[in-house]
């Protein structure tokens, strides 16, 4: 494998990396879509609000550098789906826009909306959110309708590298049942872990009691959609590439394939997958049990990366096009040029530090579980 190659690679994990824990932080917006469901008094409902609002720059920001890190690296799949499906993108984009206003104006002096509004775009948010990032994540798996040229590049006749073949920009994605699975998966995973860091965070027992109930049932939506999305996944045909001749072909179970080729994948799959379940299991069956979200957590950022790194490792596109499949794109097809990765790859350095900073933070802020008199004549809180 030549230097080019390995900064492909190593960068294609970066990204598998940030969407992973952007999953997991999508407890952010889980817990918003449960507002109203557990929040059964105002002051329940502020502390739900306060409990995630402490959170929702970390998902934010990881959104945007989620989509910083592929324009920076594979500049064909930026300009390709953010650019082709864009009305997918935009109401992503702009439900958490509305979140982050909701949470600042919903307790300003002179609201002329009324709490309960920005409270219900919370639950828009919660909803709109890791559904439609779930679908557009989907597409990695089922295709999106796009066609691309390289040779278009530096061409100042014709600069057009991809085009959207589909007038719904996207929003077509939602015409396929696969799609929806792993869209619906998202959600109620991300229900699930909102509830779960409730219970780690806010002091208040009824609360406890009302999400240990609730998860049960997301639970079962969540594994029910979950392994439908996985069972097609891996008994469908693949979008495979012939490394000498970089050839598309579909490939009768590519992605089972690259499991029992990769095994290390699979072992971190297996893993995410047993640390999900035993945190959820534990938390419904011991009361006294808080932290079901750390277990939880880490499984679903396992889990996630081991599904991403499958869908572009081993000779595989990750961006499979129906409108024509050789224009289907790869890491090696997308990327940008070896200069620019390898400057990234010394950027990238700093990604540990900044996780540190995020942990330390995330300790100190969490330092005690929200109680009702920690919110009451405190001017910080939401």
């Amino acid at each position: 494998m030549t230097t080019y190659q390995l900064l492909q690679h190593y960068w294609w994990f970066i990204i598998s990396l940030l969407g992973a824990l952007l999953v997991f932080l999508l407890f952010v917006q889980g817990g918003n879509s449960t507002l109203f469901c557990l929040g059964k008094t105002d002051d329940q409902r502020r502390l739900l609000v306060n409990s995630t609002g402490r959170k929702w720059e970390f998902t934010f920001t990881t959104l945007v550098t989620f989509g910083g890190a592929f324009f920076a690296s594979f500049p064909v799949f930026y300009s390709t789906s953010f650019g082709g499906a864009y009305w997918l993108w935009m109401i992503i984009l702009f439900s958490f826009v509305i979140q982050a206003v909701s949470y600042e104006f919903q307790n300003k002096m002179g609201n002329l909306l009324g709490k309960t509004t920005y409270q219900a775009c919370l639950v828009i948010n919660g909803v709109i959110g890791p559904l439609f990032l779930g679908v557009a994540v989907a597409m990695f798996f089922t295709g999106a309708d796009f066609t691309m040229d390289r040779s278009n590049i530096g061409n100042l006749s014709d600069l057009t590298v991809s085009q959207w073949t589909s007038a719904a920009h996207g929003l077509e994605a939602f015409g396929n049942i696969w799609n929806w699975c792993l869209g619906l998966a998202v959600f109620f995973l991300a229900r699930v872990l909102g509830m779960l860091y409730f219970i780690n965070n806010i002091d208040d027992a009824d609360l406890a009691k009302r999400c240990r109930r609730a998860i049960v049932i997301s639970t079962s939506l969540f594994l029910v959609f979950f392994l439908a999305f996985l069972i097609r996944t891996f008994i469908a045909d693949g979008y495979a590439v012939n490394p000498e001749t970089n050839e598309v072909y579909l490939q009768p179970h590519k992605y089972l394939i690259n499991f029992i080729e990769m095994p290390i994948l699979l072992i971190v799959f297996l893993i995410g997958v047993v640390l999900v379940l035993f945190g959820i299991i534990r938390t419904i069956f011991k009361a006294s049990f808080d932290k079901g979200i750390w277990y939880a957590g880490i499984g679903t950022v396992l889990t996630v990366l081991g599904l991403l790194l499958i869908a572009g490792y081993n000779n595989t596109a990750y961006y499979p096009s129906l409108a024509n499949i050789q224009n289907s794109l790869t890491i090696e097809n997308s990327s940008s040029s070896e200069f620019t990765l390898r400057t990234m790859a010394w950027v990238s350095i700093w990604v540990p530090f900044v996780l540190c900073y995020i942990f330390y933070t995330w300790r100190k802020i969490d330092s005690r579980k929200i109680t009702d008199n920690e919110l009451n004549g405190n001017n910080d809180s939401y």
